[in-house]
């Protein structure tokens, strides 16, 4: 470190320190939970890493030191990494028999008010209502709101008799077989629908994976919560785990093209992830832009997602900006 400042002799440090630790845990996504929990947890802040070595590099360039290697090397490494935080262009192929479909979190439709507004229940009504998907997946669907939806099919999935939280697909082409996953030990679930459109037929899954159940503003983090808030993220990582296998076995019994959309409650960099996209193409990264973030929180979070047998055609993406919920709504124009 000749000619470098004290300064920036610190600087190198902690750029390597972060780099190496970005190297790291790249390998979240190969190494199951059930294994080894901490590569989960690595896969959380991946998203930041990844900004903080483009700052170090940045720093570097503009200084004119090759130090800039240091963060760029480790992220040429894991260039496909990048594809799944960022989109640079949008595929605007807009076909008339496109099937568009939409995957929406709606937290309940607002029933506890956690977003302090009126009619909340009515404007997510509206804003769907106004996309017009061909077909709907819905998470944390409340049962007892009048429904807004003009669909001739449907499949309503609550967790049980003294619940009326679940989640629901509609359909404007005829649904002939429907199913629940039936998640144990937990109050998630994933269910699907045989869809026939024309002379096919696709198995579309609404996935609500086990929640995390970190609380954003949630400030208290001395050394007793943070050890309860380890277990308990390890244990929620185990859960999706298990859910994720019981998804993929469940496809290997059809023959028909799939779509699975939802909540992952976890992101991009995620063995969970991993495991349900193999043989499928992300929408977002076929045809998005941007960040695609998908839960409303200060950094660029991407949890939501469709995913399509790489048989299907992905022609456009969408990530809406709408606060309805703790989740944004994502569509994707799909053609098979």
């Amino acid at each position: 470190m000749k000619k470098l400042s004290i300064i920036d002799k610190l600087i190198t440090i902690a750029n390597s320190l972060v780099a190496a630790l970005l190297l790291i845990s790249f390998l979240s996504y190969y190494i199951s939970p059930n294994t080894f929990p901490i590569f989960s947890l690595l896969s959380l802040v991946i998203p930041f890493l990844i900004v903080i070595n483009l700052l170090f590099a940045f720093y570097w360039i503009v200084k004119l030191k090759r130090q800039f290697l240091i963060s760029i090397l480790v992220l040429l490494i894991g260039f496909q990494h990048l594809t799944k935080f960022y989109s640079f262009q949008e595929k605007k192929v807009l076909l008339n028999n496109d099937l568009k479909i939409m995957s929406y979190n709606v937290r309940m439709f607002n029933v506890y008010d956690w977003i302090h507004e009126e009619n909340v229940p009515q404007k997510i009504y509206d804003f769907i209502n106004n996309k017009n998907p061909d077909v709907l997946c819905l998470q944390e669907f409340n049962n007892k709101e009048e429904l807004g939806f003009s669909y001739p099919y449907k499949f309503i999935k609550v967790n049980n008799k003294g619940n009326r939280f679940g989640q629901a697909i509609f359909s404007k082409y005829s649904i002939i077989n429907t199913g629940s996953l039936n998640f144990s030990n937990s109050s998630n679930n994933a269910i699907f629908a045989d869809i026939v459109k024309n002379n096919d037929t696709i198995r579309v899954y609404n996935v609500h994976l086990e929640s995390l159940k970190i609380n954003p503003e949630e400030k208290a983090f001395n050394k007793e919560n943070t050890e309860k808030l380890k277990v308990r993220l390890e244990n929620a990582f185990k859960k999706q785990a298990n859910q994720a296998t019981l998804l993929v076995r469940h496809q290997q019994k059809t023959n028909l093209k799939k779509v699975i959309c939802g909540d992952f409650n976890n992101n991009a960099f995620s063995w969970v992830y991993h495991q349900l996209k193999k043989g499928k193409n992300d929408a977002f990264e076929e045809s998005g832009k941007g960040f695609g973030k998908t839960y409303n929180f200060n950094f660029p979070l991407r949890i939501d997602f469709i995913l399509a047998d790489q048989a299907i055609n992905i022609n456009n993406f969408k990530t809406y900006n709408v606060n309805y919920s703790d989740h944004f709504p994502i569509m994707a124009r799909l053609n098979f």
